[in-house]
């Protein structure tokens, strides 16, 4: 790379580390370090979640799925915008548990529940977290020796080192040195600064690619080159897409109301704002925040998609291709027993020439195979998938990571020098914000919520806050361990999906837990022990399908059987779920074993609670509502219990029970409110879904108006909304930044009864 790339990459991760020094002056006890003191601004905790929660790998894997899947998957996609949107204006799940004064969502199933299910669910949440962390580093790696272009291995000292675990060192302790100073003082507010200096990034470079690559002249064109019912324009006309598909965002959509607390990877900032308010507005905007990072992600892998498939750009992207696969192959069969696959591998890869047919229209799946199908992932099969259980595991392995890396090496070939550094140090932020966090996140679930209340005697604040950093470090040494000997043979969504999996059967329990006041510890335990084995069956099968599983079925000829048995069961969801026994892949996606652990855990828990619940809990005493409600606390918002035919009774009730305006909001919050319900509602889902719909029902569009229709909708949406959200988010954040460090600097004192223990039902902190 140019100077000026090392220039771009340098100066703004110096600027975060003099940030994080400053901000771990301000922590003197444990809620600092877990919860930041519980003064976050909604700014503040908004940018930040929206760091964290993106983080290099989301970028990669969303990339990923949109360049398998271009932008009718996206159409699709939309709806969890304005789910969102009104999730967050309700304070759906979110305003609730800041009501309860919980630290974690473990202390809150203690207070909800019980004790023994706290521990359970930590255990199972710790291993699922902690797991699916766990490949992130490996990722982050990746990415920067591909994109970089270093060597898989190097010299120093007369000694030879591998680049790919230097690297994962070097990044994993940089993220545990912000996470070990001040907790989640500095992880919110390192986070914060590079969100505020990473999005201006993503604009830029939007801006470059709005300008290099022509919409009607190549994009459009390489979108609509797809098989029958594939189609990356068309979002009626995707019948035949298998991963990413309606059920993909069914799926989705679902998880959002079940899973709405479930994922601890961010749960410090479930308590970190000031108040339930500030908690509240600073989800609600954080959806808006996250439609515009998901644009970028849609537009990075349509490009990227562009760059690799259309004629203009076919010496390029040969050029991307060989390198990539002569990297990957180096990188996944670098042990001595692929050493002679992969020589000749590498001579192979040298030979095959650049792509020279591009037809304009394909009849079949099978003309569109015969042209589009890559060469380099065919010779790898070739040569790799029929040899022994370590050489198809390699096999499975080269695909997964040829194609996660594939759009990362594209978007180097594209930028410019500078945009390049731009778009580097833009990733290395999302690496360290996402690592301090998670780190940060599931190293307090193993304190918190399994050695804080298994011990006798309580934790001194400075013992408290070295057993979290100790366990802090912990998480980042497995992660080291894990990413250098798990092989990764999925995308990167679907491994999100099976990891969250094992602890999807929570989420029935933390969103009635807040609502329903019969569900009983005996339901929740039932819905988190089977949705951790089910999912973990899941996980195995797919590890072990390729190497051991699908050749003793073969052997034993019940493939056929099999096949037959799978097809019946799935033949009145086809063609959104088709369970095809083929030897390279588990027939059940991650998606669908997430469905199945979500709906399974839900329905348990719903029966045995009915069948064990003698008495409804108490949730007014869990929410300090009523004659629980201390002094200091506000009061709950007031509901309209009903609805009378008087024009201003129904907009009163809309505006509490749909826009959630209450007594707390000023007159810029109901602003805020009634512009997220108009845009969401009214703009996104009303006009740009439901109103494409409709007239497609009627007088269905050619590819080219779908194309006209993306262009409006996505790129130049992506441009406005960027642009007004970096300038509106700007001010906020700097303004909630400075609030911050003059709150945490005049706290009165520290109260050190607010550790996370539970007595009685109740926080201890509530008891002083």
């Amino acid at each position: 790379m140019h100077w000026i790339d090392w220039l771009v990459i340098t100066v703004p991760i110096l600027i975060v580390i003099c940030v994080a020094i400053k901000a771990q002056k301000h922590v003197h006890g444990v809620a600092d370090f877990l919860s930041a003191g519980r003064v976050g601004g909604r700014y503040v905790v908004s940018v930040s979640v929206g760091m964290a929660s993106m983080g290099l790998i989301t970028l990669v894997g969303m990339a990923e799925m949109y360049y398998n899947s271009g932008f009718a998957i996206q159409f699709w996609s939309s709806i969890y915008l304005p789910v969102g949107f009104l999730m967050g204006l309700v304070g759906f799940c979110t305003y609730r548990f800041r009501e309860t004064k919980a630290m974690t969502v473990g202390q809150f199933l203690e207070i909800r529940y019980s004790k023994s299910l706290r521990v359970t669910t930590a255990v199972i949440q710790a291993v699922s977290g902690v797991v699916n962390y766990a490949i992130f580093p490996a990722v982050g790696a990746r990415f920067l020796i591909y994109y970089l272009d270093l060597p898989m291995n190097f010299e120093l000292l007369g000694l030879t080192f591998p680049t790919f675990g230097c690297v994962m060192f070097a990044f994993l302790s940089f993220a545990l040195i912000l996470a070990t100073l001040g907790g989640q003082v500095t992880a919110m507010v390192t986070d914060c600064v590079q969100g505020l200096l990473g999005y201006p990034m993503f604009l830029v470079i939007l801006a470059f690619l709005f300008w290099k690559f022509s919409w009607g002249g190549e994009i459009a064109p390489a979108l609509v080159n797809r098989a029958p019912g594939h189609s990356f324009l068309n979002p009626l006309e995707i019948e035949n897409l298998r991963d990413f598909n309606l059920f993909y965002v069914f799926v989705g959509v679902s998880g959002m109301f079940l899973g709405r607390l479930t994922w601890g990877g961010t749960q410090g900032y479930n308590s970190s704002a000031k108040s339930p308010h500030e908690a509240k507005m600073g989800n609600l905007l954080g959806t808006w925040r996250t439609a515009f990072t998901d644009l970028m992600c849609v537009i990075i892998g349509v490009v990227a998609f562009t760059f690799m498939t259309h004629k203009d750009f076919a010496q390029e992207a040969h050029h991307v291709r060989t390198e990539l696969a002569a990297k990957t192959i180096s990188d996944v069969g670098g042990n001595a027993q692929f050493s002679e696959k992969r020589e000749r591998l590498l001579t192979e890869f040298s030979a095959i020439p650049p792509r020279e047919r591009f037809s304009e229209s394909y009849e079949t799946q099978a003309a569109y195979d015969a042209e589009n199908a890559d060469p380099f992932v065919a010779k790898a099969d070739a040569i790799l998938a029929g040899g022994n259980a370590a050489e198809r595991k390699c096999a499975q392995t080269f695909r997964t990571i040829y194609g996660q890396m594939t759009v990362s090496l594209a978007m180097r070939e594209i930028l410019p020098t500078g945009l390049v550094g731009m778009f580097c140090a833009l990733m290395i932020f999302l690496l360290v914000s996402t690592d301090t966090t998670y780190m940060h996140s599931w190293g307090t679930i193993i304190v918190q919520d399994f050695v804080v209340p298994l011990r006798k005697k309580a934790f001194t604040p400075k013992q408290q806050i070295r057993a979290l950093r100790i366990a802090i470090a912990g998480v980042a040494a497995f992660a080291f361990i894990f990413s250098n000997t798990f092989a990764q043979i999925d995308f990167i969504l679907m491994f999100f999906a099976i990891t969250g999996a094992i602890l999807a059967g929570t989420g029935a329990v933390i969103t009635l837990g807040l609502y329903w006041s019969r569900g009983t510890t005996a339901g929740a335990f039932a819905a988190v022990v089977s949705g951790a084995l089910i999912a973990v069956g899941g996980i195995v099968c797919q590890q072990l399908w390729a190497s051991h599983i699908y050749p003793a079925l073969e052997s034993a000829e019940l493939v056929p059987a099999l096949s037959n048995a799978l097809n019946a069961i799935t033949s009145w969801t086809s063609p959104y779920i088709v369970w095809e026994v083929t030897p390279k892949k588990f027939p059940i996606n991650s998606q669908e074993i997430l469905f199945m652990t979500n709906a399974f855990s839900l329905l348990l828990y719903i029966f045995v609670s009915l069948k064990t619940c003698k008495q409804p809990f108490n949730m007014d005493r869990m929410l300090h509502r009523g004659i629980y409600a201390a002094k200091s606390d506000v009061p709950a918002p007031k509901r309209i219990k009903k609805i009378v035919a008087a024009p201003g009774a129904i907009m009163a009730f809309f505006r509490s029970r749909v826009l959630g305006i209450d007594e707390h909001y000023t007159r810029g919050d109901k602003v805020i409110a009634w512009a997220a319900f108009l845009w969401s509602f009214g703009y996104v889902f009303g006009l740009c879904f439901c109103g494409a719909l409709l007239w497609n029902q009627f007088s269905p569009w050619s590819a080219e108006g779908w194309s006209r229709y993306f262009f409006v909708t996505v790129f130049l949406g992506a441009l406005i909304l960027g642009t007004v959200f970096c300038v509106w988010f700007t001010i906020g954040g700097i303004r909630d930044l400075r609030a911050l460090f003059h709150d945490l600097s005049n706290r009165s004192r520290e109260n050190v009864l607010d550790d996370g223990r539970v007595e009685g039902n109740v926080s201890v902190v509530d008891k002083e």
